[in-house]
């Protein structure tokens, strides 16, 4: 699990980092010289990367930034505030938790349940929480499918106060924080001057601008079958965000088992895709809609787009390992495999 996502960073900085060979240095090339730091945060590794005059102020907040965030919101670290949330019931919230938990209760309304933070409970049964993995009983799974339930969040924006109503309920806003962090990343870059950048967190990617050659950024999509790359997004001032069992997973008797829970069963998602990539300006709702539309299965998946694709563009695998691309990004997306455009109705 790990090594894919080196391997998928490494493809990422090959792919990103040309188009600058040949030139002569100049003044205002040393000035586009990036600046990157490595982190790991979130549970994961991530590279920030800057270019200007101010990059390397820019990265340090940006840095900063990840770190305050992953301390406010993971739920691995007891002091955290979602931490605090989960073991009082409720509490009060900061801008950035409120903002989160807002936005999260919107998703859960706009895709019928398939995005609900409040799946941690479940998360922690399976073992995918502290990594110690277990498939949990029938019987264990449905008493806590009954604290599945983001209906049973109370959020007073005003008061920035937050209560759930059920005895148990947790939340985890792991499935959203990534791309809210690589947004803020982006208002950080650009409050410093900063017009080309980017930040990868695991299989998160946004870019900011074009390259210093004024080409789009190249960013690779992880192949689910393997170690290879599916193809090749030209992207510009968007997040490219990349959800797939291949990611988190574990056997037991023969069976694989990852972490992409479906909170309508408890189980595993098992509806026909292997991965879904979102590619967003709004790096928070391509975190949020790549589970999602994992969760929906193909066909829901494509309707979800049809009424939303002023908002987003996806490319689909699904587990005969035919691709989808939305039409949006459909002449950007270069694959040496077959590639099916799902177009707009009308």
């Amino acid at each position: 699990m790990l090594k894919k996502n080196i391997i998928t960073y490494i493809i990422l900085g090959c792919l990103i980092f040309t188009g600058c060979s040949g030139r002569s240095a100049t003044e205002d090339d040393t000035a586009q010289e990036p600046v990157s730091e490595d982190v790991f945060a979130m549970d994961t590794y991530m590279t920030v990367t800057a270019y200007g005059k101010n990059a390397q102020n820019a990265v340090d907040e940006a840095v900063d930034e990840i770190e305050r965030l992953d301390a406010l919101l993971s739920t691995g670290d007891k002091n955290s505030e979602v931490s605090s949330l989960n073991n009082n019931g409720g509490g009060k919230v900061s801008d950035d938790t409120k903002y989160l938990i807002s936005r999260s209760l919107d998703l859960w309304k706009e895709t019928n349940g398939k995005f609900d933070i409040t799946i941690y409970p479940i998360m922690q049964s399976w073992g995918f929480t502290d990594k110690n993995f277990t498939v949990p009983s029938s019987e264990v799974l449905s008493q806590l499918l009954t604290l599945v339930d983001s209906s049973a969040i109370k959020l007073n924006e005003k008061k920035s106060t937050v209560t759930f109503e059920k005895e148990g309920l947790k939340i985890d806003l792991g499935g959203i924080a990534k791309g809210y962090t690589s947004s803020r990343i982006m208002d950080i870059f650009r409050k410093n001057g900063v017009t080309k950048g980017l930040v990868s967190l695991g299989g998160n990617v946004q870019v900011l601008g074009r390259k210093t050659d004024d080409d789009l950024w190249r960013v690779a999509i992880q192949d689910p079958d393997g170690t290879d790359y599916l193809g090749v997004l030209q992207a510009e001032d968007c997040a490219v965000i990349t959800s797939g069992g291949y990611e988190r997973y574990f056997e037991q008797d023969g069976i694989t088992y990852h972490h992409i829970i479906d909170p309508a069963t408890g189980y595993p998602a098992n509806n026909g895709l292997k991965s879904v990539t979102i590619v967003s300006e709004d790096g928070t709702l391509a975190d949020g809609l790549s589970t999602s539309l994992f969760i929906m299965g193909k066909d829901q998946a494509v309707d979800f787009w049809q009424k939303h694709n002023d908002e987003f563009d996806m490319i689909l695998v699904d587990d005969n390992s035919t691709i989808y691309v939305s039409e949006g990004i459909a002449e950007r997306f270069s694959s040496d495999k077959e590639v099916q455009i799902v177009k707009r109705e009308g």
